[in-house]
């Protein structure tokens, strides 16, 4: 890894695009902490309720990577107003999507808190919550949507700036509401939403402000929006939905064996923001010089970025093996959890290095606007090879082990699928998006 011109751009991206990642985990963290001095039934509802919310937020990080990709290329090619055009039809496309959810947040409440399990008092409260806080999903998508545009002009520190903003501006209301006029859970629903209101505003004026010959709802656009978000969709969803399957055969195994996995899953999550962020300087940087009709430049910057998340990848895989006997501890002291968690954690680690690489081509391909090939890709390697795995785990009585090697083994696929696409060269297409 010796000195390149492209690792300064990478950093200058990666760090505020990993502080803006981190503000979703925080926005959850600061509500746990206010909820959880409430009482057990408040702090379960919030857990339903947050699962609920988050995850629809997390599926929807297509507005994020679909507008970044078009954006990056219109500006690479000099496209401006163009670019301001996609602006637009994000949001239009975020305030749609975005107000058909919280509709059926609201309206399914306690269908939604029943079916995670939820009953009784927590139950009940997780409904409730559940209504105020879809409240916000419009703003939260609008975030989204505007967190994409910026980055495609390769403003990363603008939405790191807002995101800030909007974390402090939540622990201040919810402390006001909850603890200062007595409100409760409901506060800090009405807390979060309230902040979410300012977010999606800050981020729906810049969004309007960039240059733009017209900023109608355009259907062409739309569609060129649409299909990416639902290669991205699907993408996020195979992923998302390997992982539930993991945690349903592990159910069945043994509440230790679930646990185990949990633990590692949360480490996963958390180490998957230093590599997601990465991953989205790769969006912007190949989006850029692909549109601006430098494929060679993609292609070594994009070789850069492959590089250093393959070091931090091993760099964390090296840590969880020298940590294997300390960081399960943080999270238990039940002896038929830490021993289940020693049996995956060679498995955990080994998945460092593959993933990290694996994360990089994402945001590669991402980039460079083949998304069709991650969405097949991520189905085939999700379906076709660890649900298969995952479930003959669950009837041979491999266990945890099982589902780890599954999860290995779907890390792998998608690295063999989307290196042989790097190396073909076939995603290199200079220009302009066509549909925009």
């Amino acid at each position: 890894m010796r000195h390149s011109p492209y690792d300064r751009q990478i950093v200058l991206l990666a760090l505020p695009a990993l502080g803006a990642l981190a503000a979703e985990p925080l926005y959850l963290l600061a509500d746990t902490a206010i909820v959880g001095h409430l009482g057990t039934p408040q702090l379960a509802a919030l857990a339903l309720a947050a699962t609920v919310l988050s995850g629809i937020v997390g599926v929807c990080n297509f507005l994020a990577y679909g507008t970044t990709a078009q954006v990056a290329r219109l500006h690479g090619a000099g496209f401006e107003a163009r670019a301001g055009e996609i602006a637009a039809q994000a949001l239009w496309l975020a305030v749609g999507v975005g107000l058909v959810l919280a509709a059926l947040c609201a309206g399914f409440a306690h269908p939604i808190t029943a079916l995670l399990g939820g009953d009784g008092e927590a139950a009940r409260l997780a409904a409730r919550y559940l209504r105020i806080g879809a409240l916000g999903l419009p703003c939260a998508l609008i975030a989204l949507a505007g967190q994409g545009y910026l980055r495609g002009i390769s403003d990363l520190r603008t939405p790191l700036v807002i995101l800030i903003a909007a974390n402090a501006a939540n622990v201040v209301l919810e402390v006001v509401l909850v603890y200062g006029l007595g409100t409760g859970l409901d506060g800090s629903a009405l807390g979060t939403v309230v902040a979410q209101l300012g977010m999606g505003a800050a981020f729906a004026a810049l969004l309007l402000r960039a240059p733009a010959r017209s900023r109608r709802p355009d259907a062409a656009r739309l569609r060129a929006l649409g299909r990416m978000a639902g290669d991205l969709l699907i993408r996020t969803g195979a992923l998302l939905g390997a992982f539930t399957l993991a945690s349903a055969v592990l159910a069945r195994v043994s509440a230790p064996a679930l646990a185990a996995h949990q633990v590692a899953f949360q480490l996963f999550i958390f180490l998957a923001l230093v590599l997601d962020a990465i991953a989205i300087a790769g969006q912007v940087l190949v989006g850029r010089m692909l549109g601006a009709g430098d494929p060679g430049a993609a292609v070594a910057a994009a070789r850069r970025m492959i590089g250093w998340s393959l070091v931090v990848g091993t760099a964390f895989g090296a840590l969880l093996l020298g940590l294997s006997g300390v960081l399960p501890r943080a999270f238990t002291s039940d002896p038929a959890v830490l021993e289940q968690a020693h049996r995956l954690w060679p498995l955990f680690a080994l998945m460092q290095p593959i993933g990290a690489v694996v994360f990089a081509l994402d945001g590669i391909l991402i980039g460079a606007g083949d998304t069709r090939f991650i969405a097949g890709a991520m189905a085939f390697a999700a379906l076709g090879c660890f649900a298969p795995i995952a479930l003959a785990a669950g009837h041979f009585g491999w266990g945890v082990v099982g589902v780890w090697i599954g999860l290995d083994v779907l890390m792998v696929v998608r690295l063999v699928t989307m290196g042989a696409r790097f190396g073909g060269r076939r995603w290199a297409v200079v220009g302009a998006p066509q549909a925009a």
